[in-house]
């Protein structure tokens, strides 16, 4: 289906509001925001996915108890940059802080907020900022906060992530949007990183997380910069209902339409935050086709995009395609090597480098032009089903290494 593109980000939905700041968190001399506040104008219904990482960061903790206590329903999402409050022996203690300084500020009850946190891991979360930070964030909420709260949530990121689409449902229109975070430490299993969607439309929230968990697995979880899973992975998705629309409370036209908008915002975004892996100088996308199912798809896909050798090669522009075939040898799942076909595709052609498993002769002139591009397509022809994955990656550069070298200081 058609949608509109339309602005706003997490702020594109009727009914939120955000906020954004620099509170000093971290001694940062640009004063760059550190903090933001994204709050609906009515109890929304809310859905999550979070880190599979067994060391999980204090609002991850926090934020899945709080929503269990409100029965899935939230008002409030507060996030900080800088510090993950991971691995803190108070780390808890912060996070439950930060749903209680929102809560007072906003006359609500603590469990009714979304906490989150991104930055360095061990280190003590100094509260203090925060505590004077809050009042202020929410004196300072607006409808066109999103930029502000975009950009607070930044870490290594060196660009703000922010996506909406207008679609329609039951003869209303609805608007969906978010913003994300993450340039590093980026893996599939989860959603990956920070990631905030609202929505205007009415749908119930067993529904709601349906359609979270069901797109995370073809979006967020397609991605990966470095093979590093975060610890404090967050992708929360709440719906104000202010569209006006009848509810979406079962399967059917209406809850595909709305899957079908949540697929192109997260898409967007994943895309986005592969395009800004720390020190990318190219977008990686491996499109795994003629599967014989979608797992075995995507299995395949993640593997090839997650290959530092893979990743070295194309930043060098070297079609060794040896590297994709040992890629796709590896990846856990069962299939017969001997019918994939893989070719390279970008703005500067297409080239067809393997067959059958086998290597094909071709100009290595046309192919280091092709992979001369800043966006290029990893094409792996299964010849076994109809089915078809797409993941989501970077090169791997020099500048990776100099960013991860000395990221605490």
């Amino acid at each position: 289906m058609s949608f509109k593109l339309t602005e706003g980000g997490v702020c594109a939905a009727k009914g939120f509001k955000a906020s954004g700041m620099y509170c000093g968190i971290k001694d940062n001399p640009t004063k760059k925001n550190d903090i933001a506040l994204v709050v609906a104008d009515v109890m929304c219904n809310a859905a999550g996915v979070y880190t599979s990482n067994k060391v999980k960061g204090a609002p991850v903790i926090v934020t899945k108890s709080n929503l269990e206590k409100s029965g899935g329903k939230a008002k409030a999402v507060i996030v900080n940059s800088k510090n993950a409050n991971t691995c803190n022996a108070d780390g808890i203690e912060k996070a439950q802080e930060m749903c209680r300084l929102t809560a007072d500020a906003l006359g609500i009850k603590p469990e009714e907020v979304i906490v989150a946190s991104t930055g360095v891991i061990g280190q003590v979360l100094p509260i203090e900022p925060i505590k004077k930070a809050v009042p202020v964030l929410a004196d300072t909420l607006s409808y066109d906060g999103n930029v502000a709260a975009a950009t607070a949530i930044m870490t290594t990121d060196t660009f703000k992530k922010e996506y909406a689409v207008e679609f329609e449902v039951g003869g209303k229109t609805c608007r969906l949007g978010g913003m994300a975070k993450g340039s590093g430490m980026i893996h599939p299993n989860m959603a990956t990183t920070l990631n905030f969607i609202t929505t205007d439309c009415a749908i119930s929230a067993e529904l709601l997380q349906k359609a979270l968990s069901e797109i995370v697995k073809v979006t967020y979880n397609c991605l990966s910069v470095d093979g590093d899973q975060s610890t404090n992975d967050t992708c929360m998705l709440m719906s104000s209902g202010l569209a006006g629309n009848n509810e979406i409370v079962s399967d059917g036209e209406e809850f595909n339409t709305f899957k079908d908008a949540l697929y192109e915002v997260m898409a967007s975004l994943t895309k986005m935050l592969a395009k800004d892996g720390e020190g990318a100088t190219k977008l990686l996308t491996c499109v795994c086709s003629t599967a014989p199912d979608l797992d075995t798809a995507i299995v395949i896909a993640k593997s090839v995009i997650r290959s530092p050798l893979v990743k070295c090669a194309m930043f060098g522009a070297d079609a060794n395609w040896g590297r994709i075939l040992c890629a796709i040898g590896y990846a856990e799942a069962e299939f017969d090597i001997n019918k994939i076909d893989v070719a390279l595709e970008s703005t500067g052609g297409k080239i067809d480098v393997c067959k059958d498993g086998h290597g094909l002769d071709f100009s290595e002139e046309t192919a280091a032009k092709i992979l001369a591009a800043d966006e290029i397509t990893i094409l792996i022809d299964m010849n076994s089903g109809d089915t078809t994955a797409t993941a989501w990656g970077c090169d791997l550069t020099y500048d990776y290494v100099k960013i991860n070298g000395d990221y605490r200081t």
